[in-house]
């Protein structure tokens, strides 16, 4: 098991158990929905609202522990901030997959061509995936 408390106090957030829940989930998944997850956090914290959820995914993300990946037509996952990669998104099943791309190339055509400074990516693939094809 990794070390959440750790992490979150890295990244300058209280260790709350909730939280260490909400860690472990998220890293167990690899992106889930708001929604998903408080299904899930509710089963150990019986007592927890989805305000709380929301507000801690929040703080995550504001401290760049999380990052929200914005899903065409269909809710935002979430998953814990890692190197800059992109996504494929099964339109059947709605799994969400990283992938791994040299984007540096297209960056810096886009900051020769446009003045343009790239400091973040979200690049989502639509498709179908193995299992559902």
């Amino acid at each position: 098991m990794k070390d959440y408390t750790y992490i979150l106090r890295e990244h300058h957030l209280k260790a709350t158990p909730q939280r260490l829940v909400m860690m472990d989930i998220i890293d167990t998944k690899g992106h889930i929905t708001i929604d998903k997850l408080y299904e899930m956090v509710k089963v150990k914290f019986n007592t927890i609202s989805l305000a709380t959820i929301y507000k801690n995914i929040n703080s995550m993300v504001d401290n760049k522990l999380l990052f929200e990946v914005k899903v065409p037509n269909q809710k935002s996952v979430y998953e814990i901030a890692k190197d800059p990669h992109s996504h494929l998104l099964c339109k059947s099943c709605s799994e969400v997959v990283d992938i791994d791309l040299d984007m540096s190339s297209l960056e810096k055509t886009i900051s020769a061509n446009h003045n343009f400074i790239v400091d973040q990516r979200d690049l989502v693939f639509s498709g179908t995936c193995q299992h559902c094809k």
